[in-house]
């Protein structure tokens, strides 16, 4: 007979015939180790590891320290041999007024090569600025040499454009892979005239008395790579007219397109003051000393006697 519910009795049986099994112990509470404490051996290890870790943080701290005043040293070191390569005093000629600023990277890290020269030669009086390309202590080295070599070559009274060729000899013979931009000046015995001959160097500008200023765009190579230099331009100094030398750390300028920075720099010399002293001081304040690279600002102006 079918049945539509389980049977009781099946239930009863089932349930006498399956006894309960014992559960199987679990572990302790009071034997577990306790969350967060590395047992007795990795505990030690831990010690050991922090301890080691502490002495070498230790110890990169003082090499550190011995990096930081090394460097140090050698970057003074730059700085003075900087200064020693440069002229101490400017020549006393007269109807020029002769006026300059340099001032060494803001940056620790920059090292430049950037210099300037005023001599007295049998040709004339000597106006220049340069650049030696790089930043490093050997980059100040290679300035003073090359600013030497100006000195004792304009002795022999050559044209500004040999000069530049007989620079570019020594770098490629001497020096090779050096670099260098440099921009010469020479004012004629009498007064009236001005030869220049640029080698790779921001273009100088001259200024009438009257205000109207216009950059000398006509340039040669850079000097160290053996190649012949133009032979220059020559332009009529009438009295009143200033001419302006700067190395790029003046204008050059992270996001500011050059040609943009030079247009600023024709404008402020143009509305800025006669005075050599106070249109470098002009400079400086208008595109700031603070800046990556070394700065040379070089004015001169000609006066009638």
């Amino acid at each position: 007979m079918l049945r539509s519910q389980e049977d009781p009795s099946d239930s009863a049986e089932e349930t006498t015939g399956s006894r309960a099994r014992p559960s199987a112990p679990g572990p302790s509470l009071s034997s577990a180790p306790s969350v967060g404490t590395p047992p007795t051996g990795l505990a030690g290890e831990v010690s050991r590891l922090r301890t080691l870790n502490s002495a070498l943080l230790a110890e990169l701290e003082e090499t550190n320290r011995g990096v930081v005043a090394l460097y140090s040293e050698e970057h003074q070191l730059a700085l003075t041999l900087q200064r020693t390569f440069l002229p101490e005093t400017l020549p006393q000629v007269p109807g020029t007024e002769l006026a300059v600023r340099y001032l060494p990277a803001a940056s620790e890290t920059e090292i430049g090569g950037d210099f300037y020269e005023a001599v007295e030669t049998p040709a004339g009086l000597l106006l220049a600025v340069g650049d030696v390309m790089g930043h490093s202590l050997q980059a100040a080295i290679v300035m003073g040499e090359l600013r030497h070599a100006l000195r004792a070559y304009a002795a022999e009274d050559h044209a500004p454009h040999v000069l530049l060729e007989r620079l570019d000899a020594l770098l490629s013979r001497h020096r090779p892979g050096w670099t260098a931009t440099v921009c010469i000046a020479l004012v004629e015995p009498d007064g009236a005239g001005l030869r220049i001959a640029n080698a790779g160097h921001p273009p100088p500008l001259l200024r009438t008395a009257s205000g109207r200023t216009a950059f000398v765009q006509d340039h040669g190579p850079l000097l160290g790579l053996g190649l012949p230099q133009p032979e220059g331009t020559r332009h009529r100094l009438a009295p009143g007219t200033s001419l302006l030398m700067v190395t790029d750390g003046l204008v050059e300028k992270r996001g500011t397109p050059m040609p943009e920075a030079m247009e600023r720099l024709r404008r402020v010399t143009a509305d800025g003051p006669r005075d050599s002293e106070a249109l470098c001081d002009t400079l400086l304040d208008s595109f700031g000393a603070q800046q990556r690279d070394d700065i040379v600002v070089f004015a001169a102006r000609f006066t009638a006697d």
